[in-house]
Parts: structure tokens; sequence; C-alpha cells
């Protein structure tokens, strides 16, 4: 039964195959056999048409079966002596002709079909390499984003530590404190519970600080959530200050209060701020003629919310501007590049714009805009 299968497909092919070359030496030989009486001279070129239209559609074996079979015809009809296999001296150069030009007709247009074959094999394939790629690409370019994220953070352990440290020595301290108020003779309640409730602050204080270090380092989807913009910079100008202060670098902070809400993804966005901050204080790591100093602006409207985050630092020339967000490129001896190509792709995800551009008296200013959306919509 198996043998019987696999044969079924191939026979079926050839006599497919064996069908098209005789329907179309049969049209050319219907006309050619009417127009022959119109010309003295044999009219074949007709079977030349069925010859490569049989290579065209069935390969190189049909193109030579409608070889064989124009010749034949051509043999019979139309070269003398007339219905009659054999040929006449005068035409045997004719009728070479004519079985050349045939069989060069069955190749050209043969190995033309295969060419096309083999460029449509080659630009499938080359399509699904292109996709399998373009995969691989978002998938680095995703990793990519996640490493810069951490290495910004590993630069942040002394910072992150002294924040953590602080909570928890106070917890300790308000405990001893809390013992000594219980232990007293008679025990004084009040200050108990007072020191009680410091230490529940101090604890929920702990707990908030380790929950942002955990939203930056985790590896999740982008969750987009309405949030203060106002509230993510104090958060890093907070994770920045000890940092800061070893750098002997300023941090000021420009905030208007009660600015609109955007709907972004809290981790992304702070990616995003905590990059800009980190470069900029690493910009003014060899300033010593002016100040050192930090700014970071937020101003909005209806439309939009601007941050803005300043150094005075080596700046920008011109065409460094647009370079810097280039992947790959970067001014730190050991930078990786994809800080800032990875902060646009974000703001431009939230439908923003990031852009850099000198600071007049010294510096760089780098700068991006979110969209406000109405909080009844989905955006």
């Amino acid at each position: 039964m198996q043998t019987s299968a696999r044969l079924e497909g191939p026979t079926r092919s050839l006599i497919w195959h064996g069908g098209i070359v005789l329907l179309f030496v049969v049209a050319a030989f219907v006309p050619t056999l009417l127009l022959q009486r119109l010309f003295p001279y044999p009219f074949p070129f007709l079977f030349f048409g069925a010859v490569m239209a049989s290579a065209w559609f069935g390969g190189k074996a049909a193109g030579l079966f409608a070889v064989l079979l124009s010749t034949l015809f051509v043999d019979y009809f139309f070269v003398p002596p007339f219905y009659s296999f054999s040929i006449s001296t005068t035409a045997e150069a004719y009728f070479a002709a004519f079985v050349a030009c045939a069989l060069a007709a069955s190749w050209v247009s043969s190995a033309k079909k295969r060419s096309e074959q083999a460029l449509k094999e080659a630009l499938d394939q080359l399509e699904v390499r292109v996709s399998e790629r373009t995969a691989e690409l978002m998938k680095t370019q995703t990793e990519l984003a996640h490493l810069s994220q951490v290495l910004s953070m590993g630069e942040l352990t002394a910072s992150i530590a002294h924040e953590i440290n602080q909570p928890l020595t106070a917890v300790v301290t308000h405990g001893h404190a809390c013992s000594e108020w219980l232990s007293a003779n008679p025990p004084n309640l009040e200050k108990a519970q007072q020191t009680v409730q410091r230490i529940i602050q101090d604890g929920t204080r702990a707990g908030a600080v380790l929950a942002r270090i955990r939203s930056l380092f985790k590896k999740e989807a982008p969750t987009k959530d309405w949030l203060d913009i106002n509230e993510v910079i104090h958060e890093l100008t907070t994770f920045l200050r000890d940092d800061a202060i070893r750098r002997r670098i300023a941090i000021r902070t420009d905030l208007v209060p009660g600015l609109p809400k955007v709907k972004a993804d809290r981790v992304q966005l702070q990616q995003v701020v905590l990059n800009l901050m980190m470069n900029g204080m690493d910009a003014m790591a060899d300033t010593a003629d002016r100040a050192k100093e930090l700014l970071i602006r937020a101003r909005g409207d209806e439309s939009e919310i601007v941050v803005r985050v300043e150094d005075s630092g080596m700046g920008l020339d011109a065409e460094g501007n647009e370079r810097i967000f280039n992947p790959f490129f970067t001014t730190k001896p050991h930078g990786i590049g994809m800080g800032l190509s990875i902060s646009r792709s974000i703001i431009e995800s939230h439908e923003g714009r990031l852009w850099a551009s000198p600071r007049p008296s010294g510096g760089a200013i780098f700068q991006f805009t979110l969209p406000v959306h109405p909080r009844d919509s989905d955006g």
C-alpha cells in the first residue's frame, strides 16, 4: 500500500505535465496548419512558443518532450515530403535549424523558470531570516535595557545601603528606648506608645526603600499606571543623595507642585530619570572651574509634562547632540553606550520625545516630554 501511494504522486505529476505539453503543442499545431496555406514556406514559429510554455510550466523534461512532439509534427506536416517522416535533402538544413532553435527555447525557458524559483526561495528564506533576526534584536534590546538598569543600580550600592541603614538603625534605637520606658517604675506607657509609632514609621520607610529597589531590578513586562512625575524625581534624588555628596555635587530640584499625572510605566520612567541624572553626575567628574550642580526641573500644562536635567559638566558639541543617542556610542571609558539609546526608546514608546542641547553657562541639558491624557482615556 505504501509503495502504491509513493508511486501515485509521481505518476499523476507525469500525466499532468504530459497533458500540458500535448495541449500546448496541439494549440500551436492547429493555427500553424491554417496559416501554412498563406505562406509558400513552412511557418513553425508557434511551436517555439509551445516549447517555451511547456518548459516554463512543466520543467526541463516537459520542455524536451514538447521539442520531440513539435519535431514530429513539423516533420510530418510541414517539411517536404508532406505527410511523411522522411526529410528531403533541401529541407534538412531548415529542419536541423528548427530542432536546434526548439532545444534552445526549451533550455532558455526552463533555466529562466529555475532562476525565478531560486530567487523566490531565496527571498522567502531572506524574509524568514530577517524576521528571526528582528525578533533576536528585539530580545537583545530588552536584555540590554535590563542590563542598563542593573549597571546603573550597581553604581548606587552605597547610597541604597545608607537609605536602608537609616530606618533600620532608627528602629533598633527606638526599640531600646521603648524597652526602657516599659522597664520604668511605673512604666511610661505614653512614651512607649509614641516610640512604637516611630518604630512603625521607620519600618514602613525601610520597606518602601526595599520596594523601590525591587521595582528597579524587576524584569517584567511594562505596566502603565497613573503616576506623579514629581514623586519619581524625589525618589531618585533620595537614592543619589549620598553618591552626590561623595562626588561633591549639589542636587537641586525645581518642581511645580500639582502637575498632572501621566500614564506611564513607573520602572521604565525611573530608569530614564536615573540614567539622565547619573550621566549628568559623570559628566561633572572632571569639572574644576565652576560649581558642580545637577538641576532637575519639571514643568507641565494640559497637554504635556516636560522634565529637564541640567549639569555643569564638559558639555556637548553640535555633532554630539544626536550621536550620543546612537546605540553603543559612549564618551565614558567603561560605558556600554546603550543608556541614552534605551532611554529615548522608552520615552518614544510613551509617545514623548527625548533630546539634548548645550547649556549656555556650560554643561548639557537633557529633557524629555510626556503627553498628558485625560483620566477617562485608555491612552
